[in-house]
């Protein structure tokens, strides 16, 4: 008669089988995710991996923003609220922008734009001292301001300036400024295209604007755009961007405009631009303009005493029958075409007042060019 084996045997058989899957479990799933949370190499670092040395291009562009960054400055912009019962009043923060040193003397330039409507600017310098800002001068028409800060002597340090002119699209550029109210903030690109007409926050356009897709966003605005030599070629102006944040297209106020506008604004504290000394309503005189099948600035006056007047100009009269007599039709300044009144302005802002240039006008169905004393 065969002899089972006792329940206690079968127990701790199945039992060390158990055991043995378990083992086999953790073993294979368990114990690699378990070393994962606590290494046995007791936490020590990692061995550090020597990189080298930096690019050349990191190089210059660490360089020139260790050169550029103490001259970019941090603008916030107040209101004032007055308490109708205390008759006390209160400054609250308005918006932020970026500026400039342009003199050491403590010259600053930024966008008119950013300092519109503000009753006082406060100005932080790189190393975040405060200074309050007094307003110098304003350009709408070119969205440029000057702010004078009084600061220690030797502290202050001008951007170097450049010229705009002679870019070429391609060329590398560098935007410093405070985007979103993070001061000290560089970012790179290149020119995307010149020449660019934009408008400024007058309605009058600005001609010549830069082109780049180095990152502007709000609060870059009055930053200085540079080249690799880290020379002034432009003011960061504008953005075209359907959600109003960086979408790759920046403009840049040209610094050939910026240094003709600037010391005007800090000598007399506004632009003045050359006039030819004539009257003018373009949305009087387009569509008699349009009848007559010709393009140009129909000259409704002459200012007594003008170059114009000097030039023999011919203004738009109405003789005693009622019949009106056309004057001057101005169709080119020098080589520049001028379809219409922002031609016209934006001719005259690339000259300099006691200039003489050629201007081309239709008079009585011929053509004359008549050298005339800009104003």
């Amino acid at each position: 008669m065969e002899h089972s084996r006792p329940p206690s045997i079968l127990r701790r058989i199945t039992l060390a089988l158990w055991i043995v899957i378990l083992a086999l479990v953790v073993w294979i799933y368990i114990l690699p995710h378990l070393t994962r949370l606590w290494p046995t190499s007791g936490g020590d670092p990692r061995t550090v991996t020597p990189r080298g040395d930096l690019a050349e291009d990191e190089k210059s562009t660490i360089e020139l923003f260790k050169n550029a960054g103490p001259s970019v400055v941090y603008i916030t912009t107040l209101t004032r609220r007055v308490n109708p019962w205390t008759r006390s009043a209160s400054e609250f923060p308005q918006g932020t922008g970026s500026g400039f040193i342009w003199e050491s003397s403590g010259l600053i330039v930024t966008n008119y734009h950013v300092i519109e409507k503000a009753a006082a600017a406060d100005v932080v310098l790189h190393d975040h001292t405060q200074y309050r800002a007094k307003l110098i001068g304003v350009s709408p028409d070119h969205d440029l301001a000057v702010l004078r800060i009084s600061a220690p002597a030797g502290t202050l340090r001008a951007v170097p300036i450049g010229t705009s002119h002679d870019l070429d699209v391609g060329q590398k550029v560098f935007a410093i400024g405070n985007p979103f109210g993070l001061d000290q903030t560089l970012t790179t690109g290149i020119i995307s295209a010149l020449g660019r007409r934009i408008q400024s926050i007058s309605g009058r356009p600005i001609d010549e604007a830069i082109q780049i897709d180095a990152a502007i966003n709000p609060g870059n605005s009055g930053g200085p755009l540079l080249d690799s030599a880290g020379r002034l070629i432009g003011v960061n102006t504008a953005i075209a961007s359907p959600t109003g944040a960086s979408a790759g297209v920046g403009f840049a106020v040209p610094v050939d405009t910026v240094n003709r506008v600037v010391p005007q604004l800090i000598a007399s504290g506004s632009y003045r631009p050359p006039r030819v000394g004539i009257q003018i309503d373009e949305r009087l005189t387009r569509n008699f303009l349009a009848g007559l099948g010709v393009e140009g600035v129909l000259i409704l006056g002459v200012e007594p005493g003008s170059g114009a007047e000097r030039a023999a100009l011919r203004g738009t009269s109405r003789q005693r029958d009622g019949a009106i007599v056309v004057g001057d039709i101005i169709q080119q300044i020098e080589n520049r075409t001028i379809r219409n009144a922002n031609d016209l302005f934006s001719a005259l802002e690339e000259s300099q007042r006691g200039q003489t240039v050629n201007i081309t006008v239709l008079r009585e169905r011929q053509t004359l060019k008549v050298p005339v004393e800009l104003q």
